[in-house]
This record gives C-alpha cells, sequence and structure tokens, in this order.
C-alpha cells in the first residue's frame, strides 16, 4: 500500500536511490531550504507517521547507524521528545561523532538531554515502536554483523517499525536483502520513490509505504528523469460505452490455445476471463480429450480440437500457454500458432508453457505485438539465470527480457513489472491472495480480450495488470484474501472494465 503527501504526477514516479542523492541538494537550493531543512522535515514526517498510525505509542525506540538515515533518526527523536513520549536511542557506535547534517543533529539530540546508548535488545520489548534508522540507501554491499543481529533482533520481534527512507539491508534500487533486512510495518520514503520498495520481496519489506517529498519534489523532477512509473487503476478511463450498431465482431475475435489433457481448467480459465473482459468472440483451441471440460458450463466459449489453420485464420488476436503442456502435441502446435502469427503479423499473449517451449526456439520467431506474462522462474529459463538472480533485481531481468524478445514482458509477483524496452512500469495493486492456482491464466484472458479489441500492445499490458490486480483487491476487500480462487475474479473484472 502507498500512501503519499503530494498529490502530483510524482507521488507515481520512481526514481533511483543515486539520483535522489546527486540532485537533492539542489532540489532544496532551488525549494529556497537547505540540506539540513530537509532532515528537520524528514524526521518531523516520521514522528507524523509514527502519531498518526501507532496514536497511543509513548515508548519510542531510536536504532542509528552513522549517515544521514541517524540524522533523520535524531531529529524523529527530538520530535517524539518534545511531544512527551520517553524515548530510547540506542547506537551501533554509541561514543562516535557524526559529522556533517547527522553530527548537527545528534548534537541537538544531546543539547536536549537527550543521551545515547548502546543497542539493549530488552528494549525492544518495553517499547511501543521502533524507528529503523540503521542504514540508508547509500549501501550496496552485504551488511556488517553487529546490524544483522540488531536487525535480526528487530524481526523477531512483535512490535511496530517504521523504518527511514529504506528499510534497512534493502537494496533501495533493487529490492534485494544484502543479508538481512528489516521486515518494516511502515517505511517513510522521501525526496522521490525508490524504485527496489515497490517490487517483489522490497515490497514486502516496506510493509506501508508513504511518500513525502520534503517541499522539494517539484524541483526534483525537474532535475532527475524517473526510471519507472507507478501505475493504478485511476490512471485508465475504462473502455467506455459501446456504440449502438456495434456488433460481437467488432469486439474482436480472440482465439486461447493450450488445455492439454488433464489441464482443461487453465484454457478454460483464460477463456472466460476473456469474454468477461469484453471480447466479442472467444474461440479455444485444445487437445480432444479437454474438449467437453472446456465447453461444460461456458455455452459462450467456442471448442474445437481440430483445423487449427482454420481457428488461426478466424482469429484477429491469440493467446495461446494455460494447460498447454511441453509435449509432442504441445510443440506441434506452439510451433503452428507462432508461425501463423510472425507471417500475419498478428497479436499474441503468451504465457506459462508456451513460454518454456519459447525458451528452446527463441531464435526462431519475430513478434512484433506480442505480450510475455513470465513469472521469476519462467524468466530465468527465458533469459538462462536463476529464480534468484532474477528476483534479486527484477527491474533488470524485466528490461533484459523485453529486449531479447522485441516483446513488451510483464514479470508477475509482488509489484507486477510491464517494460517495453524502453520504458518500465509498475503495478500498485495486488494481494498475496491471487497467489492461486489459474489467476495467471485470467490474467493472459484479459490481455488478451484488451488486445482483441483494438488496444495496443503497450496500453493492454498495462491497463490488464492493472484490472487484474485491482480485482484481487476488491475481492480480498469483500470476502478476505484467503480461499480466493482465479474464477473469482471473473465478476470483479468486469465490474471494473465497465466504470
Amino acid at each position: 500500500m502507498l500512501d503519499t503527501q503530494l498529490t502530483s504526477s510524482l507521488s507515481y514516479k520512481l526514481f533511483r536511490a543515486d539520483q535522489v542523492r546527486e540532485n537533492e541538494a539542489e532540489a532544496a537550493a532551488q525549494s529556497g531550504c537547505d540540506m539540513f531543512t530537509l532532515m528537520q522535515r524528514a524526521g518531523g514526517a516520521v514522528f507524523e507517521q509514527c502519531q498518526s498510525l501507532f496514536a497511543n505509542s509513548d515508548v519510542y525506540l531510536i536504532l542509528l547507524g552513522q549517515g544521514n538515515n541517524a540524522g533523520d533518526g535524531y531529529i524523529t527523536a527530538l520530535n517524539a521528545k518534545k511531544a512527551g513520549k520517553k524515548v530510547h536511542v540506542c547506537a551501533i557506535e554509541p561514543d562516535r561523532l557524526l559529522d556533517g547534517d547527522a553530527g548537527t543533529a545528534q548534537k541537538q539530540w544531546v543539547d536536549a538531554g537527550g543521551s545515547i546508548k548502546p543497542f539493549d535488545v530488552a528494549l525492544i520489548e518495553k517499547a511501543d515502536v521502533v524507528i529503523d534508522a540503521l542504514l540508508g540507501t547509500g549501501i550496496n554491499s552485504y551488511i556488517r554483523n553487529e546490524f544483522a543481529d540488531v536487525i535480526d533482533a528487530i524481526n523477531d520481534s512483535s512490535t511496530p517499525v517504521v523504518s527511514i527512507d529504506v528499510p534497512s539491508g534493502l537494496d533501495a534500487n533493487t529490492g534485494q536483502s544484502l543479508g538481512r533486512c528489516v521486515q518494516a510495518d511502515v517505511t517513510v520514503t522521501f525526496v522521490g520513490i525508490k524504485p527496489g520498495l515497490v517490487t517483489g520481496a522490497g515490497k514486502q519489506s516496506c510493509g506501508k509505504l508513504v511518500y513525502a517529498d520534503l517541499g522539494v519534489g517539484k524541483a526534483f523532477q525537474t532535475l532527475a528523469k524517473a526510471s519507472a512509473t507507478l501505475l493504478n487503476i485511476d490512471h485508465f478511463k475504462g473502455m467506455g460505452p459501446r456504440d449502438v450498431h456495434s456488433h460481437k465482431g467488432t469486439y474482436g475475435r480472440l482465439l486461447c490455445v493450450g488445455g492439454n489433457r488433464g489441464t482443461a481448467g487453465a484454457i478454460r480459465l483464460a477463456g472466460e476471463a476473456a469474454l468477461r473482459s469484453g471480447a466479442g468472440m472467444v474461440r479455444v483451441y485444445t487437445h480432444e480429450a479437454s474438449t467437453i471440460q472446456v465447453s461444460a458450463g461456458r455455452p459462450e466459449l467456442m471448442v474445437t480440437s481440430s483445423h487449427l489453420d482454420d481457428a488461426l485464420a478466424w482469429s484477429s488476436c491469440v493467446v495461446i500457454g494455460p494447460g498447454l503442456g511441453q509435449d509432442e502435441w504441445s510443440e506441434s502446435v506452439f510451433t503452428a500458432v507462432l508461425k501463423h502469427c510472425q507471417s500475419e503479423n498478428k497479436p499474441i499473449v503468451i504465457d506459462a508453457d508456451a513460454l518454456n517451449l519459447l525458451c528452446k526456439q527463441s531464435t526462431a520467431y519475430t513478434l512484433e505485438h506480442c505480450v510475455l506474462t513470465p513469472h521469476a522462474g519462467e524468466a530465468g529459463r527465458l533469459l538462462g539465470v536463476s529464480v534468484d538472480d532474477v528476483e534479486s533485481d527484477r527491474f533488470n531481468y524485466a528490461r533484459q527480457c523485453s529486449q531479447r524478445y522485441h516483446a513488451v514482458c510483464v514479470l508477475k509477483g509482488a509489484g507486477t513489472l510491464i517494460d517495453n524496452e524502453k520504458k518500465t512500469w509498475v503495478c500498485r495493486h495486488g494481494n498475496p491472495g491471487m497467489a492461486t492456482a489459474g489467476s495467471g491464466d485470467v490474467l493472459s484472458g484479459i490481455l488478451g480480450a484488451l488486445m482483441a479489441q483494438g488496444l495496443s500492445v503497450d496500453i493492454a499490458a498495462k491497463y490488464g495488470v492493472v484490472l487484474h490486480a485491482k480485482a484481487g483487491d476488491d475481492i480480498a476487500q469483500l470476502y478476505g484474501q484467503r480461499g480466493m480462487i482465479a474464477s473469482d475474479l471473473f465478476d470483479a473484472v468486469r465490474a471494473l472494465i465497465n466504470q
């Protein structure tokens, strides 16, 4: 979840940590303040969030390292002390005098009668809230043991944790844990939202993400170019009303290919999702053993297990992969579909087992209007790297995937990424309840339906991902995350697409 204290486009832009460090002083100068003023505003914003989210907290534990992040922590401590809170400040090196603005903040704390103690694990359980100001955005190597021990103690506790700018131990650009990482309940990030905070494990580590521009956001935006953009449902106008004189052919002819023996459910989900997303006609080409299971209970789906060439010629867009398998039948179907889409320049969504088959034949096809929808494991196979590699730098590997295959890559997971070789977008919606069988098949059907209705590949990928994720959020809000199944999304998608 992301809150923002700035209602401008900046709250949807992502900036690398080095961009913030290199430009924040100039942004401050252009905004009529200095860096220490920014530190004061940062500490004030953190305390304000603590007051708002943990209103009854009277005992604060501030954990400090040595850099500017520690300076923000000292200012937070001052704000809490002035508000009458009981404040414990513990530093990794309690006797060390800090330099620069952090040193000024440290001196102000001491001058106000505050003390600086070595870390005491017992204080965590006595505190109502822990402020994590151990490590900032500058760290990019594995953390030292003295920090790791404190982070372990924080994570072993049930006391709420608020991280300053970034959870300590998290790479702010990639979202990778650097050996140990604070699992925060809230993270208050400043000046620019860092990409590692909104996808993969980083999204989990941040908890609730709060953005504060510290009064320099507009100036900063003129100095730095965003590395990616956050998307939510409000960025899209929806499909709009249909023409009175339109007919089913107006809204596309989508062919969904998959459903090998024993996996009929996957292609059925994709096909029905496409119908619920507004496709005019949906035909399913499936294994002969799956035709009854696919068509049963959904007569609006046209189902066939023969004459693939005729089905391809009929279609205006293709989805291939859900339940496809990787046997001889699958390979022959895959080859026929991709050859057709290449020769006819036809839009295609490649998902699931079709991605695994694509790995083996990637040099054989050039597809101009193509969306790939891998999870981390499938992306790893497409690129010849491990799952851990992909999850350690999702932005990098989403871009590599889109570039290698000259396609739009939808890298699924927490904070799904959409990359078109030139730009990257991150979906703000979605929840762990969607980690269930068939959810990806529904997404493929949605994407295919949008492309069949004439949306460009880029727009269809962005809108489709957001629709799918927001539908999951709407269902979770109604019934909870546990027990959500893929077909639950149909009605929610239909409602959203008609807004």
